[in-house]
């Protein structure tokens, strides 16, 4: 099985799954939603803008260094997050939302890394926030 994910490429091999973008290429995860992880991860974290994931409970389970240089409730008001989340899961596989804050606008994906726990939100900074 080959699937693509986030701009990555997930191969099944045996004992696992490989991300063929991994810096270390003979690493091999035991479940398909470690790959999904790694990627979802990298993927926020080569945004030159803030990025995050947030989960169901409206915590960023990741964010990028440049979420954490503005601060993570600048990036995400707590405020928000509620939306924010509600917005991912009126998306289809694939899909971009987006959501005004302040004078900011977000990106969101509504993604599903990991079946057990549904779907997280994949949150990126497309302009810069100036006010929550």
């Amino acid at each position: 099985m080959v699937c693509g994910f986030l701009g990555g490429t997930i191969l099944s091999v045996e004992g696992g799954y490989r991300v063929l973008q991994h810096p270390r290429p003979e690493r091999v995860f035991d479940r398909i939603a470690d790959a999904r992880w790694f990627l979802a991860v990298s993927f926020c974290d080569h945004c030159p803008t803030p990025a995050g994931i947030l989960n169901h409970e409206g915590r960023l389970s990741f964010q990028n260094e440049a979420a954490l240089n503005q601060g993570e409730t600048m990036f995400l008001p707590l405020g928000h997050r509620r939306a924010i989340f509600a917005t991912c899961l009126t998306l289809s596989p694939g899909e971009v939302g987006t959501y005004a804050l302040g004078l900011g606008t977000l990106n969101i994906w509504g993604i599903e890394i990991d079946p057990r726990y549904g779907r997280v939100a994949i949150v990126q900074t497309l302009s810069p926030i100036t006010s929550a």
